[in-house]
């Protein structure tokens, strides 16, 4: 009964800093694109086409055409 308990409380805290972990990451991404849109007008969708024209590329110049 010790051992299901002490094994169920470092699994919480492996699953509470990994939430943590997570939903900073996410405020900080949305203080950025916010910051973004403000400041000079950038839009997500911008800022994702982006994203994915430079994929494309990597993948071009990856298979030399």
């Amino acid at each position: 009964m010790i051992v299901t308990l002490i094994v169920a409380w470092i699994v919480f805290i492996i699953l509470w800093k990994l939430v943590k972990a997570t939903v900073s990451t996410a405020l900080t991404l949305a203080a950025i694109l916010v910051l973004l849109n403000i400041s000079f007008g950038i839009t997500p969708q911008d800022i994702w086409h982006y994203v994915t024209q430079f994929v494309q590329n990597l993948s071009q110049i990856q298979t030399g055409k």
